[in-house]
């Protein structure tokens, strides 16, 4: 039997997150071990009168293409990726693997490569949902190897999840749309402001957000969720931020990343292990080494590292900066077919300055 929670958490996502209705063409995306929240999102889409279809991967599929595709074959693009893209109205997908690390032995060059010649895609994708054409969301399904990375039995990375989600409140719709309302007081704040100066541990560093949208996140595009975010000025960025957090991409761990930055762009990276990854990552095209997102995270719920991003960057008292593509609906420029989010913990000795003004100190906002 269903576990009643599993249910809601489906419900809260067809509904809430997606706005699943009728004659949506749908796509489902996970591999085998999500099967239980997939089966349960596709019944509920169907009770709604949606056509949903899935894409279930197998497990060791991607290690085995990048192990094994020539140059030619990783460039490639399929029409039908194309297509799709092109004409779904919604998009899931769900986190859950047998092993988080199944890719750390793969050659980082095959990766940038990959991701490089599907940037037309991914761009694609970016401004139909920037244009509300395509909704799409990306959750996290409870596994055994995200638990272990969590340091947690799988019943208590159970319970993490169900919590940051609030499938415990009466109704978890309505609860989501009251952190909306909440949040709207910090997008307001943000959006009269023209410049964010940010102190930290080994962090010092500016951007411009002049003339950029400020996003706020309820449980839409990622869920759980908790964030506001924008698009900074591309070539605005200066000065060096320190991560807090190992940060993963592509099925790999990077740690201790600290990034250098001049006139916007990464002009040096530094890490402890997967430098070379890191470096890869930012070369992979012109819009690599410049920042496409800025990020506060606001659910004060997650207070734990857990090594996945989804989580991480929702951390209440963090920031995240992704270098790569930027979201179009913030304004943003930046293109790129690398989007890799990064969270700098300001929860101890933590501050942002907005026009030279103290807004943020020690994780909280001064409201």
């Amino acid at each position: 039997m269903i576990d009643k929670r599993l249910e809601k958490f489906a419900y809260i996502l067809v509904n809430h997150s997606l706005g699943i209705k009728k004659n949506d063409l749908f796509l489902i995306g996970g591999s085998p071990i999500v099967a239980p929240l997939i089966k349960e999102v596709y019944k509920q889409a169907l009770k709604l009168g949606a056509y949903p279809y899935t894409r279930v991967s197998v497990d060791g599929l991607v290690e085995t293409y990048y192990k094994n595709a020539s140059e030619k074959q990783l460039k490639y693009v399929s029409p039908i990726s194309k297509f799709e893209i092109e004409n779904i109205d919604a998009q899931l997908g769900i986190i859950g693997l047998d092993n988080t690390r199944s890719m750390t032995n793969v050659d980082p060059k095959k990766q940038a490569i990959a991701s490089a010649a599907h940037q037309p895609i991914q761009e694609i994708f970016l401004k139909r949902a920037a244009k509300k054409e395509l909704r799409w969301c990306i959750t996290q399904y409870p596994v055994n190897a995200s638990a272990q990375d969590a340091n947690m039995s799988l019943e208590e990375y159970e319970d993490f999840i169900f919590k940051a989600a609030h499938v415990d409140k009466k109704d978890p719709i309505a609860h989501w749309k009251k952190i909306y309302r909440e949040q709207e007081k910090i997008r307001k704040l943000l959006q009269s402001k023209k410049k964010l100066h940010v102190v930290a541990k080994d962090t010092d560093l500016t951007v411009k957000v002049d003339g950029r949208k400020w996003i706020n996140c309820y449980g839409k595009e990622n869920f759980p969720d908790g964030e506001v975010f924008t698009g900074p000025v591309e070539n605005s960025a200066e000065g060096n931020i320190s991560y807090s957090f190992p940060a993963s991409h592509g099925g790999r761990l990077v740690e201790n990343i600290q990034l250098w930055f001049k006139k916007g762009k990464v002009v040096k990276a530094k890490a402890s292990q997967g430098e070379k990854y890191l470096n890869s990552m930012l070369d992979m095209d012109k819009g690599s080494r410049y920042i496409g997102e800025f990020a506060f995270g606001t659910n004060y719920g997650v207070k734990k590292h857990t090594k996945n991003t989804l989580f991480d960057e929702k951390i209440g008292g963090t920031i995240h900066i992704a270098v790569g593509a930027g979201y179009p609906e913030t304004g943003s420029n930046n293109k790129s077919g690398l989007h890799w989010d990064m969270m700098c913990d300001l929860r101890k000795q933590g501050e942002v300055y907005a026009d030279g003004e103290l807004i943020y100190k020690n994780g909280k906002f001064l409201l």
